[in-house]
């Protein structure tokens, strides 16, 4: 017996039930965000009374795929299916039915639907967009749905708006793209004969017009092979005619319209008067006539006289049989090869050679590897020398000789190119910088401290004299920037002078400027670099020249320098000072220079840098944005703060350095670096304690001195190379260069991969 159904005697239907909530009216449809509140359930998620819940995910999959919204994803991307249906057509004599073939084009982006039927001639039914793009509701009783790409598959029937359409097939997109989907596709069937279209064509055949169309496309040549031309270089032996010799041709073929146009060369004072063309461009027969034909004798159609009388009047036809139809071959690319010949209207011409762009293109089309050319003339003569008279003292040499190359002088050309390679671009100065004193026996000058500069751009040296204390010697430019002379050149001689060059000068070598002998001491570190960098340049600075004349040492020698850098390291560290390995290898007969001595000590040095307070160099740095008076620190907070997605406090080394290198962080590029490893934490940068230590306004930091400032000068001093070899890792020079295996222990070993990790 049932409950009446009254207050406190029925079951409550929320009973057990724990989601009361209300469901929102907003969501994201395929990414974009819309309102969507008619699809939503009532509270808890239950669905309303008469409501259905569609999926969400109906025709994709939500994958571990990318959640880029589909209009981005399938955008410009349709599926192509090929239909026809058919269509009554009442009240009609000749036809009952017709058969109309069109295309269904499937959106992705967005499941719109389109239906195009292409359109023929003469149909007398229109044609084109039979539907519009929209989405498509499914037959009855499903009208509240769409079509989405589950509905659609090869040889089936889809009813699109009360008609029937039959999909025969697609394309290969579409075939693919619903493999991968796992859709099992039918296969292909065939459209069925329209009875009346095929009427039509049979009539359309048997019709014999007076007029027959003649086409001849030749568009798709001319598109493909437009501005392309073949090139061959070719002869004309006229040696048997009165007055005949070897004429030479260039022959021009286009592939355009395999036209032919033919030019001589005419040499200077061969006494012949210059033609525009020795061939127009035209087909070339190959088989020409003893006659040439008149304008208007030959033509593409051949026309028939129907009637002629003087009432009616002339009456012309084409013929389409083309009885009198003149069959004339013309040559063609497949005819001219490299050593073939050619019957230009009775000359006989011989194809001698051909440039590249023509060797490619038989080479692709034809497969055709041989090219060997036809010698037909013979070598030309060498030039006399031209003799130049000898310099006058005018000038520079390069200026009389060019007034003895024309009537007008000419300044010199300078080597534009080497300038713009070699000129300073940024911190690159390509400038070779060393330390000379003057060779002389005079102890004054013996003292006396020069730098010696040579500019890559232009082979130009200056010299500069350092000043000192108590000298009595006027310090500052001693040498104007130019190029200078070799010694030992006659003055007033025919040939240019040589100058100096950049592989003239090296650590040892001696240079007689204005009759001054000057020996380099030592170079800066750019300098050093610059000449290891490019070894191919420069010889002295070349490592694997150096190994070789350690290598040709005889045997003994080498026991004998294993033997002196055992007993140089008594606490067997395996490090030697660089002033025993420099004494040690000038002693030896290996014609070595100072400079690869240099080298070689370099590539086997341990360096050992530094350590610099961190408190100094923020000091530092403080005193110079103070004195460039910058204030962009808030500005510069912000943008580290924008850069940082994460909130983390930290951004990578390279995005630090971009944005000081954004705000012109008047800073050198030593010091940056130095308080960019300091700060660092692994590849990250706290750049919140850096900005912290740089700003002068809120955290000033105590004075500094002018020393403390010239430590982190962006000039090089050329006691950096001498305090950057100290100690030689004579280990691995020996395992390296003479193979000899290392007795030492492990103590060292860390040093070793240290210095060689790069080789």
């Amino acid at each position: 017996m049932a409950l009446p159904f009254l207050p406190g005697n029925s079951f409550n239907k929320h009973l057990g039930k724990e989601r009361f909530h209300k469901s929102q009216h907003f969501d994201y449809s395929n990414g974009v965000p819309m309102l969507v509140g008619s699809e939503k359930p009532g509270i808890g998620g239950e669905l309303l009374v008469g409501q259905k819940i569609k999926a969400k995910y109906s025709v994709y999959p939500k994958g571990q795929g990318s959640d880029s919204p589909s209009w981005v994803a399938f955008d410009k991307q349709a599926l192509c299916f090929e239909a026809y249906f058919q269509e009554a057509v009442p009240e009609a004599r000749d036809e009952t039915y017709r058969i109309r073939k069109c295309n269904i084009f499937f959106f992705l982006e967005d499941d719109t639907i389109q239906v195009v039927e292409p359109e023929y001639k003469n149909s007398g039914i229109p044609q084109g967009t039979l539907i519009r793009r929209h989405r498509i509701p499914l037959p009855p009783p499903d009208d509240d749905q769409f079509y989405n790409i589950s509905h659609f598959n090869i040889n089936q029937q889809m009813v699109l708006y009360s008609r029937t359409f039959t999909v025969t097939s697609c394309d290969s997109f579409t075939r693919n793209f619903l493999t991968k989907l796992g859709v099992h596709l039918n296969d292909p069937t065939t459209v069925p004969d329209d009875p009346y279209s095929n009427l039509r064509e049979q009539a359309e055949k048997n019709m014999k017009p007076l007029r027959p169309y003649e086409r001849r496309d030749t568009l798709k040549q001319f598109l493909d092979h437009d501005r392309k031309v073949l090139r061959f270089y070719c002869f004309w032996d006229a040696t048997e005619s009165t007055f005949g010799d070897p004429r030479e041709l260039i022959l021009h073929y286009y592939l355009a319209d395999d036209t032919i146009e033919i030019r001589e060369v005419i040499t200077p004072n061969s006494g012949r008067d210059s033609i525009p063309k020795f061939l127009r461009r035209s087909k070339l027969p190959k088989h020409p006539a003893d006659q040439i034909k008149q304008p208007g004798q030959t033509a593409e159609r051949t026309v028939l006289n129907v009637f002629a009388s003087p009432n009616q009047g002339k009456c012309y036809i084409l013929d389409s049989i083309k009885t009198g139809a003149v069959q004339e071959e013309f040559y063609k690319d497949c005819d001219l090869t490299v050593g073939g010949e050619m019957n230009v209207f009775g000359r006989r011409v011989i194809i001698a050679d051909c440039d590249n762009f023509t060797r490619d293109y038989y080479r692709s089309k034809y497969g055709i590897e041989d090219f060997t050319p036809v010698q037909y003339k013979a070598s030309p003569a060498p030039k006399p020398r031209r003799l130049v008279p000898p310099y006058n003292g005018f000038g520079s040499e390069e200026d009389s000789l060019s007034s003895c190359q024309g009537l007008l002088p000419k300044p010199p050309q300078k080597d534009f190119k080497k300038f713009m390679a070699k000129d300073r671009c940024g911190l690159d100065s390509n400038v070779l910088s060393f330390r000379a004193k003057m060779v002389t026996t005079d102890p004054v000058d013996r003292e006396r401290v020069f730098i010696i500069s040579f500019y890559l751009c232009d082979d130009s040296i200056s010299v500069f004299e350092h000043p000192q204390k108590n000298s009595g010697v006027l310090s500052g430019k001693f040498l104007e920037r130019g190029r200078v002379k070799k010694p030992g050149q006659e003055l007033f001689k025919s040939e240019l002078s040589q100058y100096f060059k950049a592989q003239d000068l090296y650590v040892g070598a001696t240079l007689c400027i204005n009759n001054k002998n000057f020996q380099l001491l030592d170079a800066d570190e750019y300098t050093l670099r610059y000449m290891e960098k490019h070894a191919e340049e420069f010889p002295k600075a070349n490592i694997g020249n150096i190994f070789s004349k350690l290598r040709s040492i005889p045997e003994e020698g080498q026991s004998e320098i294993r033997k002196f850098l055992t007993l140089s390291d008594p606490s067997n560290t395996g490090l030697i000072p660089y002033e025993a390995f420099r004494s040690l290898l000038t002693g030896l007969d290996c014609r070595l220079s100072e400079h690869e001595v240099l080298v070689l000590g370099r590539r086997f040095s341990r360096r050992e840098q530094p350590e610099v307070d961190v408190g100094l160099m923020l000091a530092v740095a403080q005193d110079l944005l103070k004195k460039k008076h910058f204030e962009e620190l808030p500005d510069m907070t912000r943008a580290f703060t924008y850069h940082d997605r994460h909130k983390t406090g930290r951004l990578s080394a390279k995005e630090t350095r971009t944005i000081c290198k954004a705000f012109r962080l008047p800073l050198p590029e030593n010091l940056l670096g130095g308080l960019l490893d300091k700060f660092a934490d692994g590849d990250e940068i706290d750049y919140h304690a850096l900005l912290a230590g740089i700003n002068w306004v809120e955290h000033p930091a105590p004075p500094v001195m002018a020393e403390d400032i010239l430590k982190f000068d962006v000039s090089a001093r050329f006691d950096a190379g001498e305090a950057a070899v100290k100690n030689i890792n004579y280990s691995a020079l020996l395992e390296d260069v003479f193979c000899f295996p290392s007795n030492r222990g492990d103590p060292t070993a860390g040093t070793a991969t240290e210095t060689h990790g790069g080789r």
